[in-house]
């Protein structure tokens, strides 16, 4: 596989305007593989090449404005688009995915206590290639608009409100974001329902956790509108996404990940057991840590990798400050000072930082 550079990352910059991508995923197609469509419209600034980017189980078909191009092109996880002519273009793939088992692209798990199944998506960095084609880089934005068709008794959520119509669950587009920030989970989710300044708000866990999530549930909603109305005195823009769901998820390969919309969590936190009152304010930490992204780092998003240390620093920063104005745990810089500050120099002195 191809690992995408920074200087192709601003070549394709310089040449590509990315519209929008309209994308069906089919999650009834067994235990191994999904189905993933997708349409991009994009336009092309001057002439020139360019590629696209997928990790297909199989390639099926692939058109640019209707033009069928060969599937067995596909170099690794690059297609290439050559003789692109200046103006628009629209380009669709056709392709069988992998589910994960390592929490990377659509990441698949059953339940050993109750037999039920749940996905979800983690496409942080360059895992969306594993779940639909895309021109894969913070920079080059779009709107994105799914569909999904799941088995019967499941709920899909995703980065905007969904409505489930003929048997599909479809979003409303979203704003401009980067591909890495599309996010999916669906299953037979226990979810805990409100609403907030107008804005749906929503929590969500496995079924075999609910009498847990249920327990903790006013304490995670309190703090997650306390947060949420301490961000809008601190930031003149409004949040920018029309709900606020956050999904705990089963065998997450990180602690949280900021999708607009959309957040998801390990679902060790949902708490099984009694936990120190530090447990409880860690949990309210990434909380508060996680809705900072959704202005900085989601509506106004890093160009390159290469700044992902901003975007974390500066929500780590606002997630500790903002617990302390907004909640009751108003001893979070302690904590900070004990178990986060020594990883930060840590990692500052290592010589890739």
């Amino acid at each position: 596989m191809s690992v995408l550079t920074r200087d192709e990352a601003q070549t394709r910059a310089k040449l590509l305007d990315v519209h929008r991508y309209t994308i069906e995923l089919d999650l009834t197609r067994g235990d191994d593989t999904f189905d993933s469509r997708t349409m991009i419209r994009f336009a092309a600034r001057v002439d020139g090449n360019t590629f696209v980017e997928l990790k297909p189980a199989e390639l099926r078909s692939v058109t640019l404005d209707g033009h069928p191009l060969d599937p067995e092109a596909l170099d690794g996880n690059r297609l290439a688009l050559t003789d692109l002519t200046a103006g628009e273009h629209e380009l669709r793939v056709d392709a069988r995915m992998r589910y994960s088992r390592t929490g990377e692209g659509m990441h698949r798990f059953t339940d050993p206590t109750d037999g039920e199944t749940y996905v979800y998506t983690q496409l942080f960095l360059d895992d969306v290639q594993r779940v639909f084609a895309a021109f894969d880089q913070p920079d080059l934005k779009a709107v994105f608009e799914l569909s999904v068709k799941a088995p019967q008794d499941w709920t899909v959520l995703a980065n905007g409100i969904t409505h489930k119509a003929d048997g599909v669950w479809k979003t409303a587009p979203t704003p401009l974001i980067s591909t890495y920030l599309v996010a999916v989970a669906a299953g037979p989710w226990h979810s805990v329902r409100t609403e907030h300044r107008g804005l749906p708000f929503g929590l969500h866990c496995r079924r075999s956790l609910a009498p847990y999530l249920d327990a903790d549930a006013d304490e995670l909603l309190d703090v997650t509108r306390a947060c949420y109305d301490r961000y809008h005195e601190k930031f003149d823009e409004p949040y920018p996404f029309d709900s606020y769901d956050q999904a705990f998820v089963p065998e997450f390969n990180a602690g949280a990940m900021e999708n607009p919309g959309l957040v998801t969590f390990r679902d060790e936190f949902v708490y099984r057991s009694a936990v120190t009152d530090t447990e409880r304010q860690t949990r309210a930490m990434v909380i508060a840590h996680e809705m900072a992204h959704m202005w900085f780092g989601d509506l106004v998003t890093l160009k390159w990798w290469d700044d992902i240390w901003l975007n974390e620093s500066f929500a780590e920063y606002m997630g500790y400050q903002t617990l302390t104005e907004a909640t009751r745990f108003t001893d979070t810089w302690t904590d900070f000072g004990v178990t986060r500050k020594s990883w930060g120099y840590d990692a500052d002195q290592r010589p890739s930082t």
